[in-house]
């Protein structure tokens, strides 16, 4: 059996949670404070979770970068292909907060949106 520490960081209390896992089983969860410490810290172990916050190339724009956000977690062992995905999009300004700029990436059911808007050059 292993055990993992981790800092909960679903609220503000920052609660301490040890898991004790056998193989990819857990078997306890302690220190949280609530169920939603609980919660994190079992997805934590066993299929960790996260938002994807980066930029694409933009043509005609202000900026040559647009700021863009998946707007739900995607597995953490597939951000660095996500990232490769990303890094083929060009998108031309003008584009709107919150515009899909990459539908459904990875099959993941998150969307990559842009996360604030830009005008034309």
């Amino acid at each position: 059996m292993t055990e993992k520490e981790l800092v909960c960081v679903v609220c503000p209390m920052g609660c301490r949670i040890t898991v004790t896992l056998d193989g990819e089983n857990i078997v306890s969860v302690t220190g949280n404070s609530c169920p939603r410490g609980k919660a994190y810290a079992e997805k934590e172990c066993i299929r960790p979770e996260r938002i994807l916050t980066t930029t694409v190339r933009l043509e005609g724009g202000v900026h040559r970068v647009l700021p863009v956000i998946t707007d739900k977690e995607i597995p953490l062992d597939r951000i660095f292909e996500a990232m490769e995905e990303v890094r083929k999009v060009s998108v031309k300004a003008p584009v709107t907060e919150g515009q899909i700029i990459i539908e459904n990436i990875l099959d993941t059911g998150a969307n990559v949106v842009a996360s604030r808007s830009m005008k034309k050059r």
